[in-house]
């Protein structure tokens, strides 16, 4: 078997051990005679594994218990539109534009109300964080809305913003439970799976039970209404039940690890290496303002779209995979997730340093 070191930004990495797990009970699943792929998700073997999932995420966030936790399809994408039907009754919310996913979260909440941006660093092609700590937020806004860590920029929160009061709705695709969190400052948080947790499918909403309501904006079809699926336990239709399955191994494994306290420290020494490496090299240089840098999405350039190219080439020859930036932005990106062995970023280094040396004219 050659498994190579995949820096896909998503869907992404997923830990060897889950995957073996995974494949010893493709055909069999503890002596059910089937695969989970195949089982109902009304029967007992499932409701196991749903109930144990939500219990381990609730245990590794320390979710509080006035919260729920809904697992959901659609993506990330789909909660873009669920969040202002379900929750802006005064059809009016403030958002922070920090990203790609921020802007696009803000154009489609103005379908349902008045968006509004009350910060972004667009003037910079979003390679920082704006000053959050004293917004001009409306009185009458439902909520404030963020993107916390931006995959395409590789830029993170690092300080929530003063919301004066106001809900805070974060989407935390691409930094979900790397790190701990205070679920308690949030409405509602939620991430696609797909890049830090499990495989695509699966979208995790948590959100506070005050902001579940009867009154969604008038036409909210039902399936995207959180009512609904918070009264039926995420199974008021058949839910994503494999990806589900996978997320429940992957909360597990990260249990084994010590949790997310040690997932951070272990994520910190990851990212430090390669960027005292950007920072250092002649060759290379990182996009993103020091402070606001991801732990988790590290985009970097060589000045110059040829070398850009020959870097991403002869990367791909020697077993690193899916290092090309996003097509908005060009040059290189490595999303350095959890499950990205220290192995990976440290090869990656020393490939990086032996292509500086190779190439000095570039310099």
């Amino acid at each position: 078997m050659n498994r190579v070191f995949n820096f896909s930004a998503g869907p992404a990495v997923l830990p060897e051990e889950v995957l073996r797990e995974a494949a010893d009970e493709m055909l069999d699943y503890r002596g059910t005679g089937m695969s989970v792929m195949e089982m109902s998700h009304r029967s007992k073997a499932y409701d196991t594994i749903i109930k144990e999932a939500e219990a381990d995420l609730r245990d590794l966030m320390k979710i509080p218990d006035n919260y729920r936790v809904l697992f959901l399809q659609g993506g990330a994408s789909q909660q873009f539109a669920m969040i202002p039907m379900n929750l802006m009754k005064n059809r009016k919310a403030d958002y922070i534009v920090t990203g790609q996913w921020a802007k696009k979260a803000y154009q489609e909440a103005q379908l349902y109300g008045e968006a509004r941006k009350i910060a972004s660093s667009e003037d910079r092609t979003f390679s920082y964080i704006p000053d959050c700590s004293d917004l001009p937020v409306s009185e009458d806004a439902d909520y404030v809305y963020i993107c916390e860590n931006n995959t395409i920029y590789g830029t993170k929160f690092k300080t929530l913003p003063d919301t004066k009061g106001k809900p805070l709705v974060a989407d935390v695709s691409s930094c979900f439970l790397s790190e701990p969190v205070d679920v308690s400052k949030y409405g509602v948080i939620f991430g696609g799976v797909q890049k830090n947790i499990g495989p695509a499918g699966v979208v995790i909403v948590i959100i506070r039970d005050d902001l579940i309501t009867e009154e969604a904006l008038p036409g909210t079809p039902t399936m995207l209404r959180y009512k609904i699926h918070a009264d039926n336990a995420s199974l008021y239709n058949t839910p994503p039940a494999y990806g589900i399955y996978i997320c429940g191994k992957v909360f597990k494994w990260l249990k084994s690890r010590g949790g997310l306290e040690a997932m951070k420290e272990y994520n910190e020494k990851k990212a430090k290496l390669l960027y005292d490496f950007l920072d250092e090299s002649k060759l290379f240089r990182g996009t993103v303002r020091r402070e606001d840098r991801s732990l988790m999405n590290v985009p970097f350039v060589t000045g110059n779209e040829e070398t850009d190219v020959k870097f991403i080439k002869e990367a791909k020859a020697a077993g690193f995979e899916n290092l090309k930036g996003h097509r908005s932005v060009g040059g290189m990106r490595a999303s350095i997730y959890n499950a990205m062995p220290m192995e990976g970023v440290e090869k990656l280094v020393e490939f990086m340093k032996k292509f500086e040396e190779e190439n000095s004219s570039y310099v």
